[in-house]
């Protein structure tokens, strides 16, 4: 009997499995790929797909210390969580998932490429995926005060996320989950989205960079201009001292010191009418009255004579 080639006999097992080659497939688990592209992933805008983002200085260090390029960008899973994230998922490694091929996306630094939103404005996530499937994506932002220096941990998510989006429809090879974002977000954070599939035991984990605007700085308050100088009340009016020419004085009254009045100042000009002269005048008068007629008398008696 002639010897059986090696390539006869894998040719024999192929014929001998077929039939349960459709049971085998059947039995394998689907798998749901997918990664997000906008706001851009670490894991997709450091693969070999991400364009100019993958020759940034944050990729570059990644790919170093992962050992490898991120090729297989849309295969970030795990399988069997079943909603437990922050039991499955160690602290320092939520965006690699803990899976040791993707630990370069772990690398804590603050230039990773990043997408700009803006606080409190509706978000719509680009969620790429190859096969389609159930499941509900699950999207935490970090909190104020996040320091991208440092490692991601859970404690730098919130408990609750502030979106939670079930089986959106997938249109053109993405997924588009809309949401809102928080209000009260400044500077830089991570977007951590969380595809929990139901239709297969995997769940999918990504991180985001997303930068915000800064606070402005409050405007200092405009400069006060030296109040104008208002006019003095009525009560000051009266006892203030003016350089104003001022009219002339009322005319002194009995009794009244005259050496207090201005010199150009005319003594009794406005006497009111129903007054008569002061003391002093009438008394000169009738003097000068009775002087008047002793002369008079005296002139006839010398002309009797």
């Amino acid at each position: 009997m002639p010897r059986m080639t090696a390539h006869r006999r894998a040719a024999l097992a192929a014929t001998a499995l077929s039939p349960l080659l459709p049971i085998l497939w059947a039995a394998a688990p689907a798998q749901a790929h997918g990664a997000p592209t906008d706001p851009v992933s670490r894991v997709y805008g450091c693969s070999p797909d991400g364009g100019a983002a993958a020759r940034s200085a944050a990729c570059r260090a990644a790919v170093a210390a992962n050992g490898a390029p991120f090729t297989a960008w849309d295969n970030l899973r795990v399988a069997n969580v079943n909603g437990r994230d922050r039991q499955t998922i160690p602290d320092g490694k939520l965006c690699s998932g803990g899976l040791p091929a993707y630990k370069g996306l772990d690398v804590a630094r603050s230039d990773w490429p990043s997408t700009r939103l803006a606080p409190g404005a509706a978000l719509t996530m680009r969620y790429v995926s190859t096969i389609p499937h159930t499941g509900t994506f699950r999207m935490y932002l970090t909190k104020p005060g996040y320091d991208p220096a440092k490692p991601l941990t859970w404690s730098d998510l919130p408990e609750q996320p502030f979106a939670e989006v079930k089986d959106p429809a997938l249109t053109d090879g993405a997924y588009r989950v809309r949401a809102t974002l928080p209000s009260d977000r400044t500077g830089r954070h991570v977007l951590f989205t969380v595809w929990q599939n139901s239709s297969t035991p995997d769940t999918y984990y990504s991180c985001s960079d997303v930068v915000f605007p800064e606070a402005k700085a409050s405007a200092p308050p405009p400069a006060t201009k030296s109040p104008a100088k208002s006019r003095p009340s009525a009560s000051a009016r009266t006892t203030a001292p003016t350089t104003a020419p001022s009219a002339p004085a009322p005319a002194t009254t009995a009794g009244q010191d005259r050496s207090t009045a201005p010199d150009s100042t005319p003594v009794a000009s406005t006497t009111g009418a129903g007054h008569g002269p002061s003391a002093p005048l009438l008394a000169g008068g009738a003097v000068a009255a009775l002087v008047l007629t002793g002369g008079a008398a005296l002139v006839l008696r010398l002309r009797r004579r």
